[in-house]
């Protein structure tokens, strides 16, 4: 059932320009550079934003000494400001689409392991079709991703849903594959020829470990801390599969990654796997996209094609 208030709001006070500059405001925490951003002059901005605050009765920002910072209800704004801005420019998209045949954007956001694997393969099948449609492709965590995904930015991602969050209620999980992760080295590490690896032996060596924050992170200093033994103290910290291979290839690091990740360096024997089971493994990852966003055509497209491409290799 509509909500009168809320339908007198939105069709009554609510201006583009509103929106725009919610997104900005959020974007830059400061009203000059959100106005310069927006292309209204500050005085503008301040009317703005004080109609928005007055037509809803809070306070969507905290004036501060430097700047400005969103109240909870500003932070409410601000994310469906920028959802309500990426529909209107997909509903544009559409249109020209239709106008001028299948073409336009596709924007992919996922993790490490699909991203050298399923998405290329996709990807490589989409463009045979519809070779006017461009694509483009972020690689981040599941965390990163999904901030980007119900902002508009992605259109669809492959990835994970993060556990404890409830506000996941918009999104749709399709689940593909777990994850297991093997030790990964050079094949003439010392640790290459060892059958008798103990975890405080890998705790020694140095190390490639995930950014802070991600959930492989997480998981390993607790598998660490869960055995009584500290978390490497001789690491780098990287998600970049290039980056990853070539420090593998020229020294002595170890890293917990699927195999599927770097499968071509094991099948040519660059790369090996340790015998120590780690015991670790991360949750399914799936494509994931928004329930209540229609996607344009090439969008839709490129769903179908990578569910037909997960479906083969399962």
């Amino acid at each position: 059932m509509r909500d009168p208030i809320a339908d007198r709001f939105v069709r009554t006070h609510l201006k583009t320009r509103h929106l725009v500059l919610l997104v900005e405001l959020g974007r830059h925490g400061s009203i000059l550079r959100a106005a310069e951003a927006a292309h209204m002059t500050q005085p503008a901005a301040s009317k703005l934003l004080a109609e928005l605050e007055y037509a809803l009765g809070v306070q969507l920002f905290e004036r501060l000494a430097r700047g400005i910072s969103p109240t909870w209800y500003g932070e409410i704004m601000v994310r469906r400001a920028g959802t309500a801005l990426a529909e209107m420019n997909t509903a544009h998209q559409e249109v020209m689409e239709l106008f001028s045949g299948l073409r336009g954007q596709v924007a992919i956001g996922t993790v490490i392991t699909p991203s050298t694997s399923l998405v290329p393969r996709a990807v490589k099948k989409f463009k045979e079709n519809h070779p006017k449609v461009n694509v483009s492709i972020a690689v981040d965590t599941s965390t990163l991703l999904l901030q980007q995904l119900r902002s508009g930015e992605l259109d669809m991602m492959i990835g994970r849903l993060i556990s404890g969050n409830d506000s996941y209620a918009e999104l749709k999980f399709e689940a593909l594959q777990d994850e297991p992760h093997k030790l990964i080295v050079r094949p003439d590490h010392p640790f290459a020829k060892r059958d008798n690896l103990q975890l405080a032996d890998l705790a020694e060596a140095a190390w490639i470990l995930p950014p802070s924050g991600s959930i492989l992170r997480e998981r390993l200093t607790a598998l660490f801390l869960a055995q009584g033994v500290d978390l490497p103290s001789d690491a780098i910290e990287t998600s970049a599969i290039p980056v990853i291979t070539s420090l593998l290839l020229a020294s002595d690091l170890v890293i917990a990654l699927p195999p599927e990740s770097v499968q071509h360096y094991l099948d040519s024997g660059l790369l090996v796997e340790l015998q120590f089971d780690l015991g670790l493994r991360m949750d399914a990852y799936g494509i994931i996209t928004r329930k209540q966003h229609r996607l344009s055509p090439g969008a839709q497209a490129m769903l179908d094609v990578l569910r037909q491409v997960a479906d083969q290799r399962n």
